[in-house]
């Protein structure tokens, strides 16, 4: 295969991501067969794809000839026989790896030898979803944010067995459609769901501690930090369950680290129910009635969440340079494009200072004397030596 530009493109899994994807192929041109084992999964996602294509032609997006066109390129289908002749596969089911391991090994039995097997999972590991293959080398990681027909970041992974080939055909096609690629590592939580993780960890300790109610850490990080939306409305907006999950998952794989060490707040959410937005309830009420709780108007307290939270997701950028999970240039890219971070962390960092950084973690490990707050051996390095990112 020397391209999949004009490739047929199966999407496994009709799920808000999965259909999302097809979505994106579809309007590039691709045939797609989006394949779900639930017929009230597939019908959802057709319906909902519809109605964004009347949208589209209503704001004047598309016209009605085009918006046909990518609804009549979808098709749907509960057996994965209807996928024999796609050259790539993307699959977005649960996050189970046997789950994921049985689709592709099934799937081996059907494509010709040079299909290409993507998996959009953000946690789980590249290489084991490969091992169950007997071709391995065609099998990565395309990992997309959510919604994806309108967030532009794409992280490509590759598995320790995979071909350079599947790699290269895989990043240009995606790039073909319009997405900003970057390199991640196969290492938990992949660049963004790793790094990520102290917008909320660390959100979350400030509320338990009892320093900030949830409302003045929100928006602290959103009028002081410039983030668009603060650490919990964001947590209730993606969903505890989901959310939750995924912390526990990175922690679990990070040989429980305590850097990633989940919180019994959103546990307790979650096994009460109260999941954010779509439950009605989280950290905040949704009811129509509800009364909004309001922030305490306090610069410096304000000041003091910024700084904590923000040299806690520096320091992990920063060790996922000094791991190779990625470059300074695509974490940083990563950051902004895949969780519309204000600005790049390694950036940040040059702006406020790695040795001001380095002693604010400092100073954070010795108030709690927790491993949670070691800083990495490259910021130390690099205030060693006077050196800053990107120079």
């Amino acid at each position: 295969m020397t391209g999949l530009n004009e490739t047929t493109v199966a999407v496994l899994g009709a799920g808000t991501m999965g259909a999302g994807i097809a979505q994106v192929a579809a309007q590039c041109g691709h045939r797609v067969i989006l394949f779900d084992i639930s017929e009230a999964a597939r019908q959802k996602a057709l319906a909902n794809l519809i109605r964004i294509m009347d949208r589209g032609v209503e704001k004047g997006r598309m016209t009605r000839e085009q918006a046909d066109g990518v609804l009549a390129r979808i098709s749907e289908t509960d057996k994965l026989e209807s996928c024999r002749d796609c050259g790539l596969v993307i699959e977005a089911v649960i996050e189970n790896l046997e789950i994921k391991r049985k689709l592709f090994t099934d799937l081996e039995n059907l494509l010709a030898p040079e299909a290409i097997l993507a998996t959009n999972t953000s946690s789980l590991s590249i290489a084991s979803i490969g091992a169950g293959c007997r071709r391995p080398e065609r099998v990565l990681g395309v990992h997309f944010f959510n919604p994806a027909p309108l967030m532009p970041l794409v992280e490509i992974v590759p598995g320790v067995a995979t071909a350079p080939e599947t790699i290269a055909q895989t990043r240009a096609l995606i790039d073909a459609w319009g997405k900003t690629t970057v390199f991640a590592g196969d290492t938990p939580g992949f660049i963004v769901n790793r790094v990520a993780r102290p917008f909320y960890g660390e959100a979350i300790r400030i509320l338990e501690e009892g320093l900030a109610d949830v409302a003045t850490i929100d928006a602290a990080m959103k009028t002081q930090g410039g983030f668009r939306m603060g650490p919990f409305q964001l947590m209730d907006f993606i969903g505890h369950d989901i959310n939750y999950t995924v912390t526990e998952t990175v922690f679990t794989a990070f040989f429980f680290d305590p850097r990633y060490r989940p919180s019994f707040s959103q546990k307790r959410l979650v096994e009460a129910g109260r999941l954010g937005r779509k439950s009605g309830r989280g950290f905040y009420d949704y009811s129509p009635d509800a009364k909004q709780p309001e922030p305490k108007d306090d610069p410096q307290l304000a000041e003091t969440i910024v700084s904590r939270i923000l040299v806690m997701l520096i320091n992990e950028a920063v060790d996922a340079v000094f791991w190779k999970v990625a470059s300074p240039e695509h974490i940083d890219l990563a950051m902004t494009k895949g969780v519309n971070y204000p600005k790049g962390l390694l950036a940040w960092a040059n702006e406020r200072g790695l040795d001001k950084v380095l002693a604010h973690l400092q100073a954070l490990q010795e108030e709690y004397s927790e491993d949670r707050y070691r800083p990495s051996p490259l910021l130390k390095r690099m205030v060693k030596q006077g050196r800053r990112f990107f120079e």
